[in-house]
């Protein structure tokens, strides 16, 4: 397989990150953008070399050299823009949150298995070496039985349209709660027997800060914090009865630190060089492909449902849908 054709479905500030990498990638090529508008779709397709620009998204999923579409657009737009991409035959790389609900994950998932063709949640610290190294250092014992997780991530994002506006999915939880909830979902296994939540909301009737707690069926516990009225130290950390394991920014660690019982360093482990760490998702899906797989093993199916049967039972406890629910 030659170098896999990619489009890119919708041009906003994530799509930027995206094209970066791929532009910096043998195994991809930039082939296609599309915006709403044909002049901002040629506009970033003259930024990061794609070949072709679209002013519709029909245009794009139309193209028969598209192969491969990552989808960029608000959480409000996930499920009608992948289904869109699966119906004309197109592998999907969905950006996260994956949809809204559980009903519209399922259904895509299901779409896509039925056609043969890969979905993928581009939930990219699933993808890094960092995962791999953490879970590398907790099999091997380093802090000995891991009890409990702690996460945050928070920013002020208020102001930013897609944050604040329920017609767009806005909120915390749907931004920037899925990274500590991803977090302790990557360490515990065992499946979620009860989740303690509560939120702060706007005015506009999104969550502007949110406070989780997961208790697993193996009794092990996460309490979890997202924010976009302030910044976090965007941490993750890991306790086990020998010590605990740190992650600062979690969304994309820089070095995994080590410490003992005693909280003294005992060792730091620094992520290898990377282009912005967008290029590990991409190149999942490259092998997926490649492979006749309809989905990533860094990000399977099942761990995707599992992820939003939490989002929605946090949302029903708050009492908080989504216009395009």
């Amino acid at each position: 397989m030659g170098k896999i054709k990619l489009g890119i479905l919708a041009t906003g500030n994530i799509a930027n990150s995206m094209a970066k990498a791929a532009l910096n990638l043998e195994e991809a090529e930039c082939y296609a953008a599309a915006s709403r508008s044909y002049e901002k779709a040629k506009d970033f397709a003259d930024k990061w070399g794609f070949r072709k620009a679209y002013g519709s998204y029909e245009e794009l999923v139309q193209d028969p050299e598209v192969e491969l579409i990552y989808v960029a657009s608000p959480h409000s737009h996930h499920y009608a823009h992948a289904k869109l991409c699966l119906e004309h035959g197109k592998h999907v790389l969905l950006e996260k949150a994956f949809t809204v609900n559980y009903t519209q994950a399922e259904e895509l998932i299901t779409m896509a298995r039925d056609k043969g063709l890969l979905l993928a949640e581009a939930f990219w610290p699933r993808y890094m070496p960092t995962r791999k190294m953490l879970d590398d250092l907790i099999e091997q014992g380093e802090i000995g039985e891991v009890q409990a997780v702690t996460a945050d991530f928070g920013a002020p994002l208020s102001h930013v349209e897609r944050m604040r506006n329920p017609e767009l999915a806005g909120g915390a939880l749907l931004d920037l709660g899925v990274y500590p909830i991803n977090f302790a979902l990557q360490i515990f296994k065992s499946p979620v027997h009860e989740i303690q939540s509560n939120a702060v909301m706007s005015p506009e009737g999104v969550d502007h800060m949110n406070g989780i707690t997961l208790t697993f069926e193996d009794n092990k516990i996460a309490v979890l914090h997202s924010n976009m009225l302030a910044y976090m130290r965007n941490r993750g950390v890991v306790y086990g009865d020998k010590g605990f394991i740190e992650l600062y920014e979690i969304s994309n660690p820089g070095t995994i630190r080590v410490f003992n019982e005693n909280k003294e360093l005992t060792a730091s482990y620094p992520a290898p060089e990377q282009i912005n760490g967008y290029e590990y998702e991409l190149l999942a899906c490259v092998r997926a492909i490649e492979a006749g797989q309809v989905e990533c093993e860094e990000m399977p199916h099942s761990e995707t449902l599992r992820l939003m049967k939490i989002l929605d039972e946090i949302r029903e406890q708050w009492g908080f849908k989504l216009p395009c629910e």
